[in-house]
């Protein structure tokens, strides 16, 4: 199992639209492409106006071929033109569960 951590840090004052965004349409496209769906989180304390999705997949090559399927997707990118310019910068991680996290590995 994989763990992908995606942040957007998005312009000040914006998290709240994202974040509706989200939770109106993008997370139920996502959700119905992706599976695995583990969590999104905005920041508190640290680096603010950061958005967090966690997903986890089975295998590197699960993950490439969901997001493939996601891209090809017409509501999705519909969905992205209306995120896009709320986005300052994007990061992405690929997490490797220990074998001793409750979520496997």
């Amino acid at each position: 199992m994989i763990v992908e951590q995606r942040d957007y840090h998005v312009f000040t004052g914006k998290l709240p639209e994202l974040v509706r965004l989200y939770a109106d349409d993008g997370i139920a496209i996502q959700q119905e492409v992706l599976g695995g769906f583990i969590g999104a989180f905005t920041t508190d304390v640290g680096a603010l106006s950061t958005y967090t999705s966690l997903w986890g997949y089975p295998s590197y090559a699960a993950r490439d071929e969901r997001r493939a399927t996601l891209q090809a997707r017409e509501d999705w990118r519909a969905f992205l033109v209306r995120i896009q310019p709320l986005i300052h910068t994007q990061q992405n991680r690929i997490l490797v569960p220990t074998p001793f996290s409750p979520i496997g590995s």
